[in-house]
């Protein structure tokens, strides 16, 4: 009889086990159908939209490539490209950014930021020019990390006005940003560097948000164990 009982006990855990794993395969789909739509969406909407890219000035504390965080000296350089309404990239910083501040602090690797403008056709007001401009405003004042997570943290939904550059301008504000920082997020100061930052990216074949490389190389896993992974494969010798 006990041992009916523990086969039974056994043939359950396995049922178990057997469901568990088929719920994280489809999970695992369901990521990878959500980042290749949001790519091509991304990608699609840039090129419909994009005309002549106008030169602008560069954000002091930031480069034309994009905004430096870490030792510029770390042995490992990711590139992150990111749109601030991306509901992927706001998933990626909520599950990937702490592991990403925690490798600058390390000393492991330094980060260069690409605030993309792909999905201003989501919103009614260019939300993505406007946030990027604004984020690099939030570069020269030396609070870009904590700008850009709280423009994650408060998202506004696709299809509406984004926020209102008031609301950029408290959030930079809170962040430590100087006095000039509402005169640069409503003159809209940086839009041409954020117009360069997505027509590179787009030359570079970056086609969607996010998009992560390290050293590089892109990174298919975007987890923080992928991530960190990939960093540990990407040390010197």
């Amino acid at each position: 009889m006990s041992n009916t009982k523990s086969r039974r006990k056994g043939l359950v855990a396995a049922q178990r086990e057997a469901d568990r794993r088929r719920r994280l395969m489809l999970v695992s789909v369901a990521v990878g159908v959500l980042v290749l739509f949001a790519a091509v969406v991304g990608f699609g909407l840039y090129r419909g939209q994009q005309g002549p890219t106008s030169a602008g000035p560069v954000p002091p504390g930031a480069t034309a490539q994009g905004v430096l965080v870490g030792n510029p000296d770390a042995p490992v350089k990711i590139d992150v490209y990111e749109d601030f309404q991306c509901p992927i990239c706001k998933q990626f910083e909520q599950i990937t950014g702490a592991t990403i501040d925690q490798m600058i602090r390390a000393g492991t690797i330094h980060v260069v930021y690409h605030p993309l403008a792909f999905l201003n056709r989501m919103s009614s007001t260019n939300y993505s020019t406007r946030s990027s401009s604004a984020a690099g405003c939030a570069a020269a004042d030396g609070v870009y990390p904590k700008f850009a997570t709280q423009l994650f943290i408060q998202q506004p939904p696709e299809g509406g006005n984004g926020l209102p550059s008031e609301t950029l301008i408290s959030i930079g504000r809170a962040a430590g940003a100087g006095p000039g920082f509402a005169a640069c997020v409503r003159g809209d100061t940086y839009a041409g560097w954020s117009a360069q930052l997505t027509e590179s990216a787009s030359r570079d074949g970056v086609t969607g948000t996010p998009t992560v490389l390290v050293n590089g190389h892109q990174v298919a896993d975007l987890n923080p164990d992928g991530l960190k992974a990939a960093v540990a494969a990407a040390q010197p010798r």
